[in-house]
């Protein structure tokens, strides 16, 4: 299985902003499962979407 990146937030947001979140949470209400997870190597918060490898099988 693999994972889809939406779209990548720096981890260096001013304090009591939280813009993956908030990026992740509009993808739901759209229908889409994001998830936010944290790249540490490139210090930035990862909006992803779960997903099956592009082979036809499910």
């Amino acid at each position: 299985m693999s994972a889809k990146v939406l779209e990548r937030f720096p981890a260096g947001a001013p304090r009591g902003s939280w813009p993956a979140e908030e990026y992740a949470a509009a993808r739901r209400a759209a229908g889409e499962p994001a998830t936010v997870v944290m790249d540490l190597k490139s210090d930035a918060f990862l909006v992803v979407v779960e997903g099956h490898e592009e082979d036809g099988h499910a």
